[in-house]
């Protein structure tokens, strides 16, 4: 009897082609190992975990409500905790919302895909900063939108730029369907925009009728300087989507986040993530609902805040003791990232493979460029290993570094 087997071939979408691979998702895997330094993944220290809170709140939980908990759940969140978030958004960043405008999504990654599909057609143009959020990209690429990135300087978005962008694009009959930025601490950079250009923005959306996605992971980590407004506790025209997160704060595990936005928009957001997870973890909303109305994250974000701030500042040390000359850095007040910028003869995306044999890992700048324009330079975060891991780390960087400028290496082609 002769079997005749036939492959199945697959043909995929159109959209498909347009989403690639995360460099950080492709490098998480080395996190854990012990022959390798990390500086790649935007996570969180472990010894920030509230662990004994959490394990004393979640026996609670399935003790008083888990017929409930663990239950599917209602597509917008728990109402409860929907009532704690409104109280940590009016804390904190002075920002007024009633219940009915937030949403809760399985991490803020998942509200960044839902407003791409939400509010952009395919090949229709959004702004965003230059470098910006390898997250977004990837959520933003998945619905096939038209990039225009606005460079940075150590003030934030070059809103002036940004106008330039947004007039041009209005010519052209191609107003853009929104502003994404990030402009506290922000991925990839720690830089924080000034005060002035937070209120430009909202002078430029006001005059141009365009949204402004204000995304806000690291907010509540400030080591040092003035703490800044955000757009969303300024807006006066209802135009500003915040998006919030509970990984920063409380643990990543338990992938809580949350939108706010008008209600029209949050009842649109409602119907795309009906589609996506039916709701997010009902669980974790009952643990994120108790660890808010404990209060429990006024006590745990300054011990992140003490943390961080050493090993941020062993970061920098480390930076002006080993880059080599013509190297430059940003000097975050706050959140868990610096962006490092090296001699332009230098690919930090072809150089990834020899620091890992080196024994470290980063993230190389084009992940997060829109424009493929940071060839040169690195994201670094300080947050997840100790002081002697950045010590060793950053020497080895840097001695990778001095070993390719003393072969006076070209720019490759995938750099230019």
């Amino acid at each position: 009897m002769n079997i005749v087997l036939i492959c199945m071939g697959f043909r995929y979408s159109d959209l498909l082609r347009n989403i690639r691979p995360s460099e950080i998702r492709q490098l998480s895997k080395y996190a854990a190992s012990k022959d390798v330094i990390s500086f790649s993944g935007g996570m969180p220290n472990p010894l920030t975990f509230p662990i004994a809170d959490m394990e004393k709140i979640m026996d609670d939980v399935l003790e008083e409500s888990g017929d409930i908990a663990l239950q599917y759940g209602n597509t917008g969140g728990l109402d409860a905790l929907k009532s704690e978030i409104k109280r940590l958004v009016k804390e904190t960043e002075n920002i007024n919302v009633d219940e009915q405008d937030i949403i809760v999504t399985s991490g803020s990654q998942q509200g960044l895909y839902e407003l791409g599909k939400i509010l952009v057609n395919p090949g229709e143009p959004i702004i965003t900063e230059e470098p910006t959020y390898v997250g977004a990209i990837s959520a933003f690429d998945a619905n096939l939108v038209d990039f225009h990135s606005v460079d940075m300087d150590e003030e934030g978005m070059r809103t002036d730029q940004t106008e330039d962008v947004v007039k041009k694009l209005v010519a052209e009959g191609r107003s853009p369907k929104f502003i994404y930025v990030i402009p506290t601490f922000q991925n990839p950079t720690g830089i924080t925009m000034n005060e002035d250009r937070r209120k430009h923005i909202l002078e430029i959306a006001s005059r141009y009728d365009i949204p402004v996605i204000e995304d806000n992971p690291y907010g509540e980590l400030r080591f040092s300087g003035r703490r800044m407004p955000t757009l969303k506790s300024l807006d006066q025209e209802d135009r500003v989507i915040y998006l919030g997160t509970f990984s920063k704060i409380m643990c990543p595990g338990l992938r809580i986040g949350y939108t706010v936005a008008p209600t029209e928009l949050i009842s649109k957001i409602n119907l795309l993530k009906q589609a996506l997870d039916l709701s997010s973890s009902t669980f974790s909303q009952f643990v994120a609902w108790q660890y808010l109305k404990r209060d429990i994250h006024k006590k745990q974000i300054p011990k992140s805040i003490a943390l961080y701030r050493t090993l941020k500042d062993t970061m920098l040390d480390a930076l002006n003791e080993y880059f080599p000359e013509g190297s430059s850095w940003s000097k975050p007040d706050g959140g868990m990232f610096l962006w490092a910028t090296v001699d332009p003869s230098i690919n930090t995306t072809d150089m990834l493979k020899e620091a890992l044999a080196s024994g470290v890992i980063y993230v190389s700048g084009n992940a997060f460029s829109p424009a493929k324009k940071q060839w040169n330079s690195m994201r670094l975060n300080y947050t997840f290993s100790d002081e002697a891991a950045i010590n060793s780390g950053i020497r080895k960087l840097s001695e990778l570094l001095k070993k390719k400028l003393s072969y006076n290496e070209p720019v490759s082609s995938a750099g230019k």
